[in-house]
């Protein structure tokens, strides 16, 4: 299961975003931008912004979240995201000793799928270690027939084994990885990642998101979710038909009132 955690936010995001904002309409200079912005009076601006539909301010806080137990699938997905900033535990340098993997829920509820999944997960950490001797040999023969140590041989031979060797590794071997976006660029994930259509992993992942970045800055992301918890379903044919559910859900957490 994906575990989500808010590791750093910019300081007081809320503040940093009615000061921008603040600078955008009224005639402050740099060195006061900041006062006067009591609590009532940021709320007021972030509010503001987000009636009149004035993102830019917003893009001045950050969010930066630790993903762990999640796919290469999703990592595939949600690198999609370009307005963003990753940093992913590496397959090249880290040797997949026994690899753990996303088992899809779907497959987990029917027995023979299941067994058909696990024994395909067993058999690619089997080729995985079975390649990695193979080239590690290989490579520790040239190493040494070059010159390098028994020790420096054994240590590069196996980063570049593990370098091929990971091309046999499946998309549900898990990832852990860093993520940074700015206020506005996970609103637009939000809005595509916590729609019902998106895929489940990527869509449970960005709901854990949307839950922690209310706690830490509830105006901004107030009426953050799925396009359709502010308007229309942006859909068409291909909605969901739950809109009021999916309303209903969105508006609920964290106390949002959209």
């Amino acid at each position: 299961m994906a575990k989500v955690t808010l590791l750093a936010h910019t300081p007081q995001p809320e503040k940093a975003v009615a000061a921008a904002a603040k600078l955008c309409y009224s005639p402050s200079d740099i060195d006061h931008i900041m006062d006067g912005l009591t609590e009532e009076k940021t709320a007021s601006f972030v509010d503001m912004l987000a009636e009149i539909g004035h993102e830019s301010p917003i893009e001045h806080a950050s969010f930066t979240f630790g993903l762990e137990g999640v796919s290469r699938a999703l990592l595939a997905q949600i690198t999609r995201h370009r307005m963003a900033s990753f940093s992913v535990q590496s397959q090249r340098y880290v040797f997949e000793v026994s690899f753990e993997y996303v088992l899809p829920p779907y497959i987990a509820a029917i027995p023979e799928a299941k067994a058909e999944f696990l024994a395909a997960m067993e058999e690619d950490q089997r080729h995985y270690n079975r390649l990695t001797d193979l080239l590690k040999a290989n490579h520790k023969k040239s190493l040494l027939a070059q010159g390098q140590d028994e020790q420096t041989a054994e240590r590069m031979a196996l980063k570049m084994a593990i370098e091929d060797a990971r091309f046999v590794l499946p998309n549900a071997c898990d990832t852990k990885m860093l993520v940074t976006m700015n206020a506005r660029s996970l609103k637009n994930f939000f809005a595509l990642r916590c729609c019902n259509r998106a895929q489940w992993e990527i869509r449970e992942v960005a709901i854990e998101m949307l839950a922690l970045a209310r706690e830490a800055a509830p105006h901004l992301f107030a009426c953050a979710g799925p396009g359709c918890v502010h308007g229309p379903c942006p859909e068409g044919r291909m909605t969901c038909g739950k809109i009021e559910e999916v309303r209903k859900f969105f508006r609920g957490m964290g106390g949002a009132t959209c």
